[in-house]
């Protein structure tokens, strides 16, 4: 059974948000994977004539595209990228869905900017390659119009309304140090979603963006497996996980 893991990154953002995620996946299985650069997102590109439609509607088109090539598939979502992947999850048949930071609040493309020039000089980074999309994304950020911020407002509307008619498992990540998404929010959808399988890490030291946290390869590995039992009808005692930087609540 070939699998396919679709994701989807933040707004002004790009695949580098999900990075080391990427990464960790592909070491660790054979699943292939698509992240689609949301138009306006792209090298060059301008948000100011895109609308939320024309996100949505990327997101649809990368899914049909993967479900093509693979038996099932499960959706990860960085920030926005978390709503849009909620988006999919009411429309398509999805295996698992997994929500980064998702931004089910309004974002803050001021503080999103502030966010990423901390991110930008942490040590951290040295461990990646350089790329240039970290100077695109700041330019983004600088230059990011009201309307664009606009757009992301309307895809929170659209989609917290149906929050318990979603019934896939869900894996929530959240930072205990994110200024921009809040604290709250995460715990907002662990209860809004209509999911019976339902997962909610919080990364003690984890920021907005979460993927880059000193706690990540904790997570990481939690995430993966979730994203790896295949038994719909096993469900998970509750339990308290502990470790040095990030807990772990199942329901």
């Amino acid at each position: 059974m070939k699998t396919g893991v679709l994701i989807l990154h933040g707004f002004t953002g790009g695949s580098f948000e999900v990075r080391p995620f990427i990464r960790y996946v592909k070491e660790q299985t054979d699943w292939m994977i698509d992240v689609p650069v949301l138009p306006g997102h792209e090298p060059g590109g301008r948000l100011t004539k895109i609308t939320a439609e024309a996100w949505l509607m990327e997101a649809e088109i990368a899914y049909k595209r993967l479900k093509k090539r693979t038996d099932r598939i499960m959706v990860v979502g960085f920030s926005m990228g978390g709503l849009i992947a909620m988006y999919l999850a009411l429309r398509y048949p999805i295996e698992k869905l997994v929500l980064l930071s998702a931004a089910a609040k309004y974002i803050s493309p001021r503080l999103l900017l502030a966010d990423a020039a901390v991110l930008l000089a942490e040590p951290i980074i040295r461990n990646f390659p350089p790329n240039t999309f970290y100077h695109l994304y700041r330019y983004k950020l600088a230059n990011t119009p009201i309307r664009s911020a606009f757009q992301f407002t309307r895809i929170v509307r659209q989609v917290q309304p149906y929050y318990g008619m979603i019934t896939v498992p869900v894996c929530i990540v959240q930072g205990k140090q994110d200024g921009i998404v809040p604290f709250s929010s995460a715990q907002l959808l662990y209860e809004s979603l209509g999911s019976l399988e339902k997962t909610l890490i919080f990364s003690d030291k984890g920021k907005h963006h979460i993927c880059y946290s000193d706690d990540c390869a904790q997570w990481f590995e939690k995430v993966l497996s979730f994203m790896q039992i295949t038994d719909k009808h096993v469900l998970f005692d509750s339990e308290y996980i502990g470790c040095d930087n990030a807990g772990v609540v199942v329901e």
